[in-house]
């Protein structure tokens, strides 16, 4: 095996890990900020200036607080639950393209972890493995509130997966690839002049309502507002990580950050372009092919963290769903829905075809 690309696989993956983690930790600072602002009081002002200090103070708390274990016969399942979570929350990260290639010593570095060309099932096979997580821990806490949270995302995140799965197909009839990179290529340019009449080429555009199913599915997924059902604290006192304290419960809290982080790049690669940006061409043929794919990577983040935002917005503006409406929602308007747009996708694609 070649010596160079294992150290630059082993360096992307360091870096990768390196930012996701860096990433999460400073979304649970700034889901408190922006808190304090819409709720008019002051947020976390005490550790460090402007208390820029508080998520590795609150780090420090988990780790130095008493590791709790209830009375339970599957004290293996507990401690594995959060293990298993975290760990599907990390890998999907893996097959992301976060820019495009640059070229460093001779050699062309693509910057992705891993570039499959099934990249979109590994990522769906990876996120039905980490519901095991939730249940797992939900289930060995030997606690009825636990149980209920658990019971709650398992058939949250299942039937959200049916829709969340229906709304991509429409995206990959058109792209007619399973490769997030090769989905991202195919927006790049930003307007496509070839026809009479300009148009986008990002796939927002040409798939709005398949956006929004994605969108509203991928609330559902991560547990978030106004689908945070399995922890709500009203009624479940936390939900499935109840029992929960030290490092395994900041697994979860992590966990879910993590996924939020991800969810945004999927996001932005499968609807708003990846790393492509207006202008890309002209940086490249004028200021070098590596700075433009820098310039790419610093735009894929900006749009990843705007959906952190959005998540963040949405949480503390919309009150949650009752558990019935939930429900109705996936199954009798969101599912219906996607498979109306496989079937209007296919009929355009028919007709342009001939």
């Amino acid at each position: 095996m070649d010596l160079g690309f294992v150290i630059e696989k082993s360096a992307i993956i360091l870096v990768i890990f390196a930012i996701t983690m860096l990433i999460a930790l400073y979304s649970t600072f700034g889901e408190r900020v922006f808190a304090s602002y819409f709720q008019d009081r002051l947020g976390p002002n005490r550790a460090g200036p402007g208390g820029l200090l508080q998520p590795l103070a609150d780090g420090v708390k988990m780790f130095t607080k008493e590791d709790f274990i209830p009375e339970t016969p599957n004290k293996f399942l507990f401690i594995f639950g959060p293990f298993l979570f975290m760990t599907t929350a990390l890998i999907t990260s893996s097959v992301i393209p976060w820019g495009d290639t640059l070229t460093l010593f001779g050699r062309e570095v693509k910057l992705q972890a891993a570039d499959i060309n099934v990249a979109i099932l590994f990522v769906f096979g990876v996120v039905s493995i980490g519901v095991y997580g939730i249940m797992l821990g939900g289930w060995a806490s030997n606690n009825k509130f636990s149980l209920l949270g658990a019971v709650r995302a398992s058939s949250q995140m299942i039937s959200y997966e049916v829709a969340m799965g229906l709304s991509i197909i429409a995206v990959l009839m058109m792209t007619g690839t399973l490769s997030l990179r090769g989905i991202v290529e195919q927006q790049h340019g930003f307007i496509d002049w070839s026809g009479n009449i300009p148009w986008f080429s990002w796939n927002v555009f040409k798939q709005p309502v398949a956006f929004i199913i994605f969108l509203v599915c991928a609330f559902a997924e991560t547990n978030r507002t106004p689908f945070d059902l399995p922890e709500c604290e009203s009624e479940l006192v936390g939900g499935y990580h109840t029992e929960y304290s030290s490092m395994k419960l900041g697994f979860y809290l992590f966990a879910e950050y993590i996924n939020m982080f991800i969810s945004s790049a999927l996001i932005s690669l499968l609807f708003f372009g990846g790393f492509n940006y207006p202008g890309m061409d002209w940086v490249a043929h004028n200021l070098g092919g590596n700075l433009a794919t820098l310039v790419g990577v610093g735009v894929m983040f900006t749009k990843t963290l705007f959906g952190i935002f959005f998540y963040m917005w949405v949480r503390w503006t919309v009150p949650r769903f009752r558990y019935d409406q939930l429900m109705n929602l996936g199954w009798k308007i969101l599912i219906p829905l996607a498979i109306l747009n496989i079937l209007i996708t296919g009929f355009v694609i028919i007709l342009n075809g001939n």
